[in-house]
């Protein structure tokens, strides 16, 4: 069952329209439709875009899209934006019995609908090609921009020659050659431990809101099977108690949908937006991982770079002839290893950037969760309440009579 209070075209967590008369981007995932059988079957969406910014070709269009162009958009992003925050994806992969449920496919529309909404509201990532290559690509170059080669997964051999580097790179580390440089800095610890708490802290709080919704889906089926089981053992006994049980029956019954869809509610509007932080706190640390790879290159070259000075002065008196070429290798070196500084400065620049936004987008989207979680417990404790209430007066009666 999907919970009615939200709308199957829009995400409750999408963010919000735009100022009238301000620049604006809305996109809408929305008609999810199953094409193919068997094991090539897969989804299909509308991806709807309104806007009236100039670099777009129109104020509104409309694509058809698949899993695995919002897979396309996401890695080429990453590629492309290193210290940015890339907004997850939900997962690929869901057991085949509940791919193409309603369930599934209505939480997946959800998913991909909050991924590029917060692509299109970033200030960065909205302002790529590959944004407006997915919005606007009809699917004959949508399908060529997929299979194009791009990334360092070229060819086999690139792959190869890629798997037989970091092997060469864990066995210089198991064998003690060479040890992993990592940052040090007070700042950086401070992150890497915030990351690593928050991610259990997301896990735990999201597993225990999925027995949450378990077990009011469990309590409801409870409550309609004993209300059957009630309404057929008042058959058996006389008036006066056929018509209380067939009563505390029905309200039984009436509960159980109540129940069931407080469960709908709370998958999609508590249970989702944690797992969607989880998976948000794994493209921070693939982001983290890229800060590491800089940090690295930085160090590496900067090392060189001050061996290399140090030579360099040694030949300027030891071996003249050799110099001058020492000298335009060591200018070469140089900028790289500044560019190198740059580039790990930069990240770390956006990764601090990105963090400040993460996190107060979190405060509002967990606050939101839990302000839903709320307000569905109470009113559902006051129907349960309310119901109950109504048939005590009954069950007194047949008390006394």
């Amino acid at each position: 069952m999907i919970s009615p209070e939200r709308s199957p075209s829009q995400s409750p967590r999408s963010p919000a329209a735009a100022v009238a008369g301000a620049p604006f981007l809305s996109i809408s995932v929305t008609d999810p439709v199953k094409m193919g059988t068997g094991v090539q079957a897969y989804i299909s969406y509308r991806v709807i875009t309104k806007t009236n910014l100039p670099e777009f070709e129109g104020p509104e269009k409309i694509v058809i899209r698949r899993y695995s162009d919002f897979e396309w958009l996401h890695d080429r992003l990453a590629e492309r934006y290193k210290g940015i925050f890339i907004p997850p994806l939900p997962e690929k992969n869901a057991v085949e019995k509940f791919r193409f449920s309603k369930e599934f496919i209505e939480l997946r529309r959800q998913a991909l609908d909050l991924f590029v909404n917060r692509i299109a509201s970033h200030p960065e990532l909205k302002q790529s090609e590959v944004l407006r290559v997915f919005l606007q690509a009809d699917e004959e170059k949508m399908d060529r921009a997929r299979s194009y080669e791009t990334g360092i997964f070229k060819k086999p051999a690139d792959f190869l020659q890629m798997f037989k580097d970091v092997q060469s790179k864990v066995s210089d580390v198991v064998l003690g050659k060479e040890k992993p440089v990592e940052e040090c800095t007070p700042e950086y610890e401070k992150l890497k431990n915030y990351i690593f708490e928050l991610e259990n802290h997301l896990a735990e709080a999201q597993k225990q809101a999925y027995r949450l919704v378990k077990r009011h889906r469990e309590l409801g089926q409870s409550l309609a099977e004993f209300g059957k089981a009630i309404k057929l053992l008042g058959a058996c006994e006389g008036d006066v108690l056929e018509k209380v049980f067939s009563e505390v029956g029905s309200k039984s019954e009436m509960l159980s949908i109540k129940l069931q869809r407080e469960a709908d509610n709370l998958l999609f509007n508590f249970e989702e937006p944690l797992k969607d932080y989880v998976r948000a706190v794994q493209s921070i640390k693939a982001t983290m991982m890229d800060r590491a790879n800089a940090f690295r290159q930085h160090f590496d070259l900067d090392q060189e770079r001050k061996y290399k000075e140090l030579n360099l002065e040694k030949l300027k008196f030891m071996n003249p002839e050799k110099y001058a070429e020492a000298e335009s290798e060591f200018r070469g070196l140089k900028a790289d290893s500044e560019e190198a500084t740059k580039k790990f400065e930069h990240i770390v620049r956006l990764t601090n950037e990105e963090l400040a936004r993460f996190q107060e987008q979190k405060t509002a989207d967990i606050g939101l969760a839990f302000h839903e979680f709320a307000k569905g417990q109470a009113k559902l404790a006051k129907d349960i309440a309310d119901a109950w209430r109504g048939v005590i007066p009954k069950l007194e009666a047949c008390l006394t009579s």
